[in-house]
């Protein structure tokens, strides 16, 4: 999921006030669930992100690091988030963790 320095906030403490937070709440942690953060890099480099994102990494979570790029607000820095590549490769790593595999003769998408 997609995740704000708000969630992100909302996941570390328990908060569940919209969806993603009530789903997040209720998950079964036996099962992956992966992050992929998207915000500022200020907020990236807050004290108070890295406090959230050890929070919810002791719960099982796997957090798909944010990179380094021009941001939405026009600043560069680390803050963007990872490309659909690399959320796809991280969610492949996880079902093949839980024992499902890419099926015989299938290759990634040009």
């Amino acid at each position: 999921m997609p995740l704000s320095a708000n969630s992100l906030a909302k996941l570390a403490n328990g908060l569940c006030d919209n969806l993603v937070t009530c789903i997040a709440r209720a998950w079964d942690f036996k099962r992956p669930l992966l992050v992929a953060p998207a915000m500022n890099t200020f907020m990236w480099d807050s004290p108070f992100t890295a406090q959230h994102l050890a929070a919810i990494q002791q719960l099982g979570v796997t957090v798909v690091d944010p990179v380094s790029k021009t941001l939405a607000c026009g600043d560069v820095g680390q803050g963007a988030m990872a490309s659909p590549e690399t959320i796809a490769a991280a969610c492949e790593v996880a079902l093949q963790g839980l024992g499902f595999a890419k099926p015989a003769g299938t290759t990634a998408r040009p």
